[in-house]
């Protein structure tokens, strides 16, 4: 068996791992931005990142102090773990981060163009935080949630990744949606907490809002068509080039005769 054949397997996701920035340069910079930031957490001053992740968490506190700040600083980073294997946090850090951000976010990216994949990444971010934040301030009028839920620690990207994971439903076969749809609503579900009263935890309640954001997508047709631009490559090329094997027309039989043109 010579080395050919042993690369041959490993040839089409090679392939597609060396043009993953060229079909998507907005989602390729935005994940190297979430790394960094994640190194600079792990690795860089505790005291430091715990300001800074304190000041862009979006809570009910800082949403009435610097909103804007907090809404943009929360998706810079992600709430996981790239190396506790062994940890629920991992799984979601696959499904946020791998699947949400780095799939199906470049997948919208190719699909639409990167200014309508970043507003529906972002739109579903700051709709479902704002949201949430409602059920947030009613739960607390209720006694359902402990006072200190205005304090909490929340950011990250999973509330835009989930609204991803709910719109790439396009991007599957028929028969694959509706596993699919379940498994972004169930997903959340899965580490709910309960124990606070009749709501489960405002995360949770966080992730099902973004799902439904991005499920309400799939009925918009601009959300149902590919960039136009790149559905009509095709056939601006070939009207443009002679079509090879074409039979030219007949000459006509006045020789050196021509039909003047139509007024």
């Amino acid at each position: 068996m010579n080395s050919q054949s042993l690369w041959a397997p490993l040839t089409g996701p090679l392939r597609v791992v060396r043009g993953y920035p060229r079909r998507a340069p907005l989602t390729s910079a935005y994940v190297c931005l979430l790394l960094v930031g994640h190194a600079w957490v792990i690795y860089g001053s505790t005291d430091r990142a715990a300001t800074v992740l304190g000041h862009v968490s979006t809570n009910l506190d800082n949403l009435q102090d610097h909103p804007v700040s907090a809404l943009i600083g929360s998706v810079l980073f992600f709430d996981g773990t790239l190396t506790d294997v062994a940890s629920t946090d991992f799984i979601g850090t696959l499904i946020t981060l791998g699947l949400g951000v780095c799939c199906f976010l470049a997948w919208a990216e190719h699909r639409w163009g990167a200014p309508r994949a970043a507003a529906v990444f972002l739109g579903g971010h700051v709709a479902a935080t704002l949201l949430t934040a409602v059920v947030i301030s009613v739960a607390l009028q209720h006694g359902w949630y402990p006072a200190d839920v205005r304090q909490a620690l929340d950011f990250g990207v999973s509330y835009g990744a989930q609204t991803v994971l709910a719109i790439g439903t396009l991007a599957l076969p028929r028969l694959g949606r509706l596993p699919w749809a379940a498994f972004v609503l169930a997903w959340p579900l899965g580490g709910a907490d309960w124990t606070t009263g009749p709501l489960p935890d405002f995360t949770t309640i966080g992730h099902l809002i973004a799902a439904a954001l991005g499920f309400g997508l799939l009925g918009v047709p601009a959300f149902r068509r590919q960039r136009r631009h790149a559905a009509r490559l095709p056939s601006a090329v070939s009207d443009s080039e002679p079509h090879r094997g074409s039979v030219p027309e007949p000459a006509s039989p006045a020789a050196g005769t021509q039909t003047p043109p139509s007024v």
